[in-house]
C-alpha cells in the first residue's frame, strides 16, 4: 500500500464556502477545498500554507486543524491520510490558477454531485462546526464501499 499524507482546507465565511474547481490530475473535473500531498520533510501546517499559496494565491490566516480523513482506494492499493483544515481569514488577491479555478458558493448551494463522493457525509460536520475524523474505502468509479466517521474532541 502507497500511503500519501495530505491537507485539506477549506475557507468558510458563514454562509459562503470557498471550493476550487480541480483542473489537472488527481481530482480534476470536481469541486474541492485546497491543499495537497506534504513534501518530504516539510510539516503538515508547512504545506497547507505553501499548497493554497500556490493554488490560490492568497496567505491564510490562523488556519483551525478540525478533521483528520482517510481515504482507501481498493483498485489502486493507495491510501491518502488527509488533515482538515478550517479557515476564516486570509490575506492577498484570490486567483485562478493552472491547477485550481476559484469560486464562492453559499452553504446551502455546494455542488456536491460535482464533488467526491465522501464530501456529503462529512461537510455537514464540518459546518457545523464540529471535528471529526472519518476512514472512507472507494471502490470502481469512486463508489463508497465503506465509511467509518465520528465527531471528536479533539484532532
Amino acid at each position: 500500500m502507497i500511503r500519501l499524507i495530505t491537507t485539506l482546507c477549506l475557507i468558510h465565511q458563514h454562509p459562503q464556502i470557498l471550493l476550487g474547481m480541480k483542473k489537472r490530475r488527481f481530482g480534476a473535473g470536481r469541486w474541492n477545498g485546497y491543499g495537497g500531498k506534504v513534501m518530504e520533510g516539510e510539516s503538515i501546517e508547512k504545506s497547507l500554507f505553501r499548497e493554497i499559496k500556490e493554488e490560490a494565491g492568497i496567505d491564510i490566516i490562523e488556519p483551525e486543524k478540525v478533521g483528520f480523513l482517510e481515504f482507501i482506494f481498493t483498485n489502486t492499493g493507495e491510501i491518502i491520510e488527509a488533515h482538515l483544515f478550517r479557515v476564516n481569514k486570509f490575506s492577498g488577491e484570490l486567483v485562478e490558477t493552472e491547477e485550481m479555478k476559484p469560486k464562492w458558493f453559499h452553504v446551502d448551494e455546494i455542488p456536491f454531485k460535482d464533488m467526491w463522493p465522501d464530501d456529503i457525509h462529512w461537510m455537514p460536520l464540518f459546518l457545523k462546526g464540529k471535528k471529526f475524523k472519518g476512514k472512507f474505502s472507494f471502490g470502481e468509479g469512486d463508489a463508497i464501499l465503506e465509511k467509518e466517521l465520528e465527531i471528536v474532541e479533539n484532532i
